[in-house]
């Protein structure tokens, strides 16, 4: 089965568009790092104002995900479909990279800000820093690097696990980010305000 390896030069498209991310990050006014001004590896309250602001939180495993999710995207855009012809599996990285960057800048406007802090279990949302935009990325790329190199079975399964842990602990996940995102159920909110990490 044909896989979504990248070459080196979608290598470097993949970086030079993760590093406009940060640019743009960078001159919407987002911080570079935490306003508290420090570093972590890991920030495990989600309702805080350290949330989406370090390097790693409750939020990775959507971002791992992501990845997972954009490599069986280019793998039926480019070798199902045969989009772009025979060498087009080796634009997947590239493709999965512009799309999570494109998140990361669309997730820091105002409006989406705002949407997180209306209708999920983000009250205290405040955006990332770009120091957690430029992890999400990375985040995401490793999702991709494992499902380029794990059979289907296990990277589902890992994608499962990370969405039923992250639920079980702080009662969100990509799923429940998507649901109250577009369609907020009052039952959904009324679930996530009793309980988990905070």
């Amino acid at each position: 089965m044909a896989r979504l390896a990248p070459n080196r030069l979608a290598l470097i498209v993949s970086a030079v568009i993760a590093v406009l991310a940060i640019v743009i990050l960078l001159a919407m006014g987002r911080p570079p790092i935490c306003e508290c001004g420090y570093v972590k590896l890991w920030h495990g309250q989600i309702n805080d104002s350290g949330n989406s602001q370090h390097i790693a939180d409750w939020y990775t495993p959507s971002h791992i995900i992501h990845g997972m999710l954009f490599y069986a995207l280019g793998w039926w855009l480019f070798v199902k479909r045969g989009i772009g012809g025979k060498n087009a599996a080796r634009w997947g990285l590239a493709l999965a990279v512009f799309l999570e960057a494109a998140w990361e800048v669309v997730e820091n406007t105002p409006f989406v800000i705002n949407r997180f802090r209306e209708a999920t279990a983000n009250v205290g949302y405040s955006g990332d820093s770009v120091l957690n935009s430029a992890a999400d990325i990375g985040w995401m790329a490793f999702g991709f690097w494992l499902a380029l190199r794990l059979p289907v079975k296990w990277t589902i399964a890992l994608a499962l696990i990370g969405e039923l842990v992250a639920a079980y602990v702080v009662r969100d996940n990509l799923t429940l980010n998507v649901i109250m995102l577009l369609f907020p159920i009052e039952a959904i909110a009324e679930w996530q305000a009793s309980g988990g990490v905070k």
